[in-house]
């Protein structure tokens, strides 16, 4: 196929999109190796959109080339059909191939801190493929993806970039925003997952009052862990966790549905436990005193992603936040970089402009 020129579209016209990152619960059963095995316990995963977005915008390039540019990495051009998908932005240059999209700047803003295990890099492969389907809608007249196949295009070329099993939680997420359920039937004659929202649009701003998140300083390796955690299920030794996982993912879920805090936050701390138990490395000494904190202050605590640095997130009623956070700013202190994130509940997904 024909490399597109988008260059001479966007010297009048550049596109801009973002799409919001996101805490979860029962992460890792998203991975299809964990939830189609373990469909007769109905798995899900809940994630929380935050109001930390991820930009994308799309200025004109040299013809025929791709050049990335987003904080925390090295920019770089190339010949669109050369680009490396191995490269530290080459879930960005796939996306960029998959659209045959050359003549083209991609400029990748993000509020969340670079390899935060927020779903970061999925949320911009989200925000460029609506923005590059805006492009090519307004050039040529033909009709973008829904939000549903936008969240399972961005799924597919990331795994196929990767190489590796990924889940799917970071794309929907993305794309609805808000707070929901992800149900992962695992049934190949129904959809391959299905919503339900816990928290309305209405009522997230009051649900702020009993969230905290906090980045520990240091990046996360989750590609690392999701790979000792895939290896011990297939060989069928922490097959019994990863049910108690599914169990307490779906007791946070209906906890959180009722506004049942405190139950919760104890199926939060619970299943941090077993992760915590199957690879000690989740969790660094500060994230150990971080969720030693929150749970003695009546909280759940979580990593997020897969762990191994990155962010924790704090769940509770909003007084015994309160009571945790200046606690959580003194332990944090005593790292770099790391500190309190500032954010909220962000009830809308992927938006696109120009």
């Amino acid at each position: 196929m024909t490399i597109l020129n988008l260059a001479p579209f966007l010297e009048n016209t550049p596109i801009e999109a973002s799409a919001p990152c996101r805490l979860d619960m029962g992460g890792t059963l998203d991975i299809r190796i964990f939830h189609q095995p373990l469909s007769w316990l109905s798995p899900c995963t809940v994630n929380i959109a935050l109001n930390m977005r991820t930009r994308v915008r799309l200025l004109p390039f040299e013809p025929g080339y791709v050049n990335v540019s987003s904080r925390g990495f090295e920019p770089a051009a190339m010949p669109l059909d050369s680009v490396p998908f191995d490269h530290p932005l080459g879930l960005m240059f796939s996306v960029a191939y998959y659209f045959r999209s050359g003549g083209v700047h991609i400029d990748i803003e993000s509020t969340s801190p670079p390899r935060s295990a927020l779903g970061g890099s999925s949320v911009a492969a989200v925000a460029l493929i609506a923005a590059l389907s805006k492009t090519i809608e307004k050039m040529k007249g033909t009709a973008p993806p829904n939000l549903i196949q936008t969240a399972l295009l961005a799924h597919s070329i990331e795994e196929s970039a990767a190489g590796v099993p990924c889940g799917i939680q970071d794309q929907l997420a993305a794309v609805f925003g808000g707070i929901n359920r992800w149900n992962w039937p695992g049934n190949i004659q129904a959809p391959p997952f299905t919503r339900e929202v816990l928290v309305p649009e209405k009522d997230s701003q009051n649900f702020n009052r009993s969230l905290l998140v906090a980045y520990c300083g240091v990046p996360h390796t989750s590609k690392d862990i999701n790979g000792t955690w895939i290896r011990q299920f297939i060989s069928g030794g922490t097959r019994s966790r990863w049910i108690e996982i599914a169990y307490y993912s779906n007791r946070f879920a209906e906890a959180l549905k009722k506004r049942d805090l405190a139950e919760a936050a104890t199926a939060m701390n619970r299943e941090m436990a077993i992760r915590k138990e199957m690879t000690p490395e989740v969790l660094d000494d500060l994230g150990d005193r971080l969720t030693a904190a929150a749970k003695a202050a009546g909280c759940g605590a979580r990593i997020t992603g897969a762990g191994g640095g990155g962010c924790i997130w704090a769940l509770g009623e909003p007084e015994k936040i309160e009571h945790l956070r200046p606690i959580w700013y003194e332990i944090l202190s005593s790292r770099e970089d790391a500190r309190i994130l500032d954010c909220e509940v962000d009830p809308v997904g992927v938006i696109t402009e120009t």
